[in-house]
């Protein structure tokens, strides 16, 4: 009785992808061809009769083309605003995400139509992409109606620019078509689209025209409409599989032959290389998918046949096949059970002509017919030599192997003892129960030596029990008929229980096999979740690989603080092996295995496997492979060693980003709390400092009196200064300095700044180049004056002897520049030295903490500009500061 129970994981699996379907909204794609076949009216079509049954809906995005009958469908559905932004100079409208959330959370099962899902949004948007929008609104639970054209669907960007000639920038991912709720194809025959286009229905005459000429030719617009039919198939085909699997039970349903496919059986034999080759060819003529199967059933392979099945597989996976290797009693079954799983209606097999076989056995082909009478069996003809032969005799080298001789040995040897010991309990025992002796020596010789010297033990065993126990005793012939039967059942008995035992014993071959694999597996990724350093994974690695397959290995990755730009390979301590930078490198930026036994420098002598983690590529695996085949299986199991190095990796990298983040928060939150305390410490005495200097010149004073008291004046002044920089900071950090904006000129700004700097900037030219046509701002007037002070100070300390203030209109901002004539910035650090405590300069005399820059960065944001700093082209330093235009009263404008 079969277990048929289902797979708690499977159905806690589907009970989540249930939730999670119910709780979010859905996602329609109109899907076509390309542009002009009628998908936005379509629709807009379906919109007004999900209006007319009650439903809400609103246009988020409706590109019309000119087209007035799409826009006449569109005039009469509500649509939500549409949001203004700013691109180079331009004002641009785009689609207002947080209007259609709105939207969408005031109206429950409502309908937003989001038009050319692969659409890029401007620059500055939330999601770069139209479709991540779409996904968005659909996790927030608003329906989507979308339109699609095949050409934006990533993986067949190549495919449709190699077709018309045109490559297409704007995709998006298939697996957003994949999952989508429902896809509606909107299908025009091409010449139907071409009179169209001469209409002008799909583009306006100027493009209509230029378009003819490339894009809409006749046989493009062919072979554009069949990669659209059938990646909707593909779709279709899928949702077909999963109700199968849901609804009626792989193994047990029959096929359903809606889609051509085909399943090459793979055997042992010499020549299975021309089944599969033969099932490749017809797969390539008919386009049609194909897996290629081997079934392992108790007989088990020596070492030689089980390496000819596995190039044999490698051979139907190079040629486009889907590979497996299963396990079964019997080959039939399997084969139809693996058929039904995947919905494949043919069955390619080898013909094979034996010389003899058993009595009422069938053939591979005849048992494949009667078990599924549903699916098409094809065979293929083997080559002469091969039919002549038998592949199902064995080779002569396999009888006469040394394991082999053993076996029948010890058979004679069994069958010897257990007579001589049947003839000392002769006397106790009847002859009856001496044969369960000869029967029991079957199973132990089946156990330890196989199949066929089980048969050599069923055979003398009968023989001997004839010739020494049955009437007359001391030759073959027999007295009585009765003992006949008890000779074929003795033999038939024999070799039945041989068979099994044999069978179970390579089972349990296999399983330890199996389970040795899985166990060394388990204790590599206990090592690797116990990692803490990426040369301990490379050790572990090491390890793991030197065990199993008896090769050196190295892992290459780049270091974690790697500049920006192209990341460059680092050998990992533990590495066994010289591994080749230049062929690990090109893996690693390729993201595709390289080296011995793959398409790419196949001249390397290692395997380069890259180390692909769920987030990115995380390294290479560097195998050590000269001269050496690597079989399926063995690849596979390089491919899971390879998975797991790659997230461990992985997990180290996100832990190191974690402590280091952990580091700078506390050491932001212990910064902050010393500029608080320090600040409000130091600000009384200073305070109380400057007022004695200047009660000091207020008194008569000798001349070198009066000056000690303006130098300590001087230094009080500056030391205030610099604890109200640390005070500012402080409170800015903390969120407690609220903006008083208000509508100003910035012409007043500048001169304030320029009024209380008359002592620091004596000396310096200082020009102001303020265009005439500024527009008002909304500015903090204190705050603003505080950046451009600070800005001016820097200026006179590390400048030269001009200083420059300049602002102008750009787009929809005004830029300020305040710049000098001196060394510059250091080149390299222009926007660092915006950060807390950084200086140009941090063993230089001049006077400063390094927080000037770092209150204007703050202040400038808080207004919803930016500041950066370069070195200008003629020589000298430049601060930019980029503040952002707003709608000033009409009473500021008269």
């Amino acid at each position: 009785m079969s277990d048929a129970r289902p797979d708690p994981d499977e159905l806690l699996a589907k009970v989540r992808r249930d939730e999670d379907s119910a709780r979010r909204g859905r996602l329609k794609i109109f899907f076509g061809a390309n542009a002009g076949v009628g998908k936005t009216f379509a629709m807009l079509a379906a919109a007004h009769a999900a209006q007319r049954q009650g439903r809400p809906v609103r246009i988020g995005v409706v590109e019309t083309h000119g087209r007035s009958d799409t826009a006449a469908v569109a005039r009469d559905l509500a649509a939500l605003p549409l949001k203004e932004r700013e691109h180079r100079g331009q004002t641009l409208r785009e689609f207002d995400l947080d209007a259609a959330l709105a939207w969408g959370a005031a109206e429950p099962g409502g309908v937003l139509l989001l038009d050319e899902l692969a659409h890029s949004n401007v620059p500055g948007s939330r999601h770069a992409k139209r479709w991540q929008d779409a996904l968005e609104l659909r996790d927030a639970g608003v329906e989507v109606w979308t339109t699609l054209n095949v050409q934006h669907l990533e993986s067949l960007n190549d495919v449709v620019g190699g077709i018309t000639g045109i490559r297409v920038w704007e995709t998006l991912p298939d697996k957003v078509f994949d999952e989508a709720d429902e896809v509606v194809v909107v299908d025009l025959p091409p010449d139907e689209l071409l009179q169209r286009l001469k209409e002008g229905k799909v583009y306006l005459p100027a493009q209509a025209e230029r378009a003819a000429r490339n894009f809409f030719r006749k046989g493009n617009l062919l072979a554009l409409r069949e990669l659209a039919l059938r990646r909707t198939a593909d779709r279709v085909d899928d949702q077909m599989q999963a109700y199968r699997r849901e609804h009626t039970g792989l193994a047990q349903g029959a096929v359903w032959a809606n889609r051509e496919s085909l399943l090459a059986c793979v055997g042992p034999g010499g020549n299975a290389d021309k089944v599969v080759r033969s099932a490749a060819r017809l797969a390539q003529q008919l386009g049609l998918d194909w897996h290629a199967v081997h079934v392992q059933t108790a007989r088990g392979l020596d070492e030689a046949d089980r390496q000819r099945v596995q190039r044999t597989l490698a051979l139907a996976q190079s040629l486009g096949a889907r590979t497996a290797a299963l396990s079964a009693p019997d080959v039939a079954p399997a084969l139809v059970g693996y058929a039904r799983e995947h919905n494949l209606a043919r069955l390619v097999v080898g013909r094979r002509e034996r010389a003899w076989r058993w009595p009422g056995r069938p053939s591979l082909a005849e048992a494949l017919n009667r078990l599924a009478e549903e699916m098409d069996v094809l065979q293929v003809a083997l080559p002469t030599a091969e039919r002549e032969a038998g592949p199902a005799l064995p080779p002569v080298r396999g009888l006469l192997a040394p394991q082999a001789l053993r076996g029948y040995a010890a058979a004679v040897a069994g069958v010897v003892a257990t007579t001589a010991l049947s003839l000392a309990l002769l006397r106790v025992m009847a002859p009856t129960n001496i044969a369960m002796l000869y029967l029991l020596n079957v199973v132990g010789v089946a156990l330890w030596f196989g199949r066929a010297p089980a048969a050599l033990t069923a055979l003398l065993g009968v023989a001997a029990f004839d010739f020494c126990f049955v009437e007359p005793r001391w030759s073959f012939a027999v007295g009585d008929a009765q003992y006949l039967v008890t000779f074929a059942v003795l033999l038939l008995v024999g070799l039945v229980i041989g068979q099994l035992a044999a069978g179970l014993q390579a089972q349990a071959r296999a399983a330890r096999e199996r389970e040795r694999r899985v166990r060394g597996l388990y204790a590599m990724s206990r090592d690797l979740g116990a990692a803490l350093v990426p040369g301990q994974v490379a050790e572990i690695a090491a390890r793991f690989l030197r065990a199993e397959f008896g090769v050196a290995s190295a892992v290459l990755a780049p270091p974690l603080a790697a500049p920006a730009g192209r990341e460059v390979l680092a050998v990992l301590p533990g590495a066994g092996v010289q591994a080749d930078l230049g062929v690990a490198q090109w893996a690693f930026d390729h993201g595709q295995p390289a080296g011995q036994g793959t398409g790419t420098l196949p001249a390397s002598p290692c395997l380069m496997l890259p180390l692909t983690a769920p987030m990115r590529l995380r390294g290479v695996l560097a195998v050590e492979a000269a001269g050496r085949r690597w079989l399926p299986d063995e690849r596979e199991l390089l491919d899971t060693c390879a998975a797991l190095i790659a997230i461990s990796l992985e997990r180290i990298h996100y832990i190191e980003v974690a402590q280091q983040s952990t580091l700078q928060i506390e050491g932001e939150r212990l910064r902050n709390s010393l500029l608080t305390a320090v600040s409000h410490d130091l600000r009384t005495p200073l305070a109380a400092l400057v007022g004695l200097a200047d009660a000091l010149r207020l008194t008569p004073l000798q001349p070198q009196q009066a000056e000690v008291a303006d130098a300590m004046r001087r230094s009080a002044l500056r030391m205030s200064a610099l604890v109200a920089n640390l005070l500012d900071m402080a409170r800015l950090q903390a969120g407690a300095v609220p903006l008083n904006r208000q509508w100003l000129p910035l012409q007043e700004v500048v001169g304030s700044a320029l009024a209380s700097l008359d002592e620091v900037l004596a000396g310096r030219d200082v020009a102001v180049e303020l265009a005439p046509d500024l527009p008002l701002l909304q500015l903090d007037a204190v705050l603003m004056e505080r950046v451009l002070v600070n800005l001016l100070e820097n200026a006179a300390k590390y400048g030269g002897r001009r200083l420059r203030i300049g602002a102008r209109r750009a787009g929809r901002q005004v830029e300020v520049d305040v710049s000098d004539d001196g060394p510059g910035f250091p080149a390299g650090r222009e926007q660092q030295l915006f950060d807390k405590f950084e200086r140009g300069d941090r063993e230089s005399a001049t006077p400063g903490v390094g927080l000037g820059l770092a209150i204007c960065k703050a202040i400038v944001a808080a207004h919803g500009g930016r500041i950066g700093a370069h070195n200008a082209a003629s020589g000298g330093a430049c601060v930019r500061i980029e503040l952002p235009l707003g709608e000033p009263p009409l009473e500021g404008r008269e």
